[in-house]
């Protein structure tokens, strides 16, 4: 049985390796302890929201997958609204409905926190994604182009 629940602070440890995967899934070299501080800080300053789905085995738990919102606004409807930046489930329990429902959460905690959008971007070629975003709802935007600007690190 799956459990989905806000994680905290004390989930680290949880959801990093789950972080990690999702990293490695869009091509960065694995870095456990890269993905965990990423997390404890986001977590300890409650910059994100997380959403972790967990079960039992053997006796402990164990994170299957999780979601990561951040806070935004909205100036055209000068509304709150909030960036799924993350959505990853472990290949063990994909296939299971964990994802629709950890995005079920991400959606109700924006709903009630007064969020006119919940947004998202994934990858073009990452089509079991899309499937699942277009089954929930979620429109392909064709107003607004997406830019990215990189800035040197130094």
């Amino acid at each position: 049985m799956i459990e989905i629940r806000r994680a905290h602070a004390a989930d680290v440890d949880l959801v990093a390796p789950l972080f990690d995967a999702y990293r490695q899934f869009y091509g960065r070299t694995p870095d456990l302890g890269l993905a965990r501080r990423f997390l404890a800080d986001r977590l300890g300053r409650a910059e994100s929201v997380v959403f972790l789905a967990v079960t039992q085995r053997d006796g402990r738990t164990v994170g299957c997958g999780f979601t990561q919102l951040y806070r935004s606004f909205s100036s055209l409807s000068c509304r709150p609204m909030w960036l799924l930046a993350d959505l990853f489930v472990a290949p063990e329990a994909r296939r299971t409905g964990t994802g629709r429902r950890l995005m079920e959460a991400a959606h109700t905690f924006a709903q009630e926190h007064g969020a006119v959008t919940v947004e998202l971007e994934t990858a073009h070629t990452n089509t079991a994604a899309q499937a699942l975003y277009e089954s929930m709802g979620y429109q392909h935007d064709l107003e607004f182009r997406h830019y990215v600007l990189s800035l040197p690190q130094g």
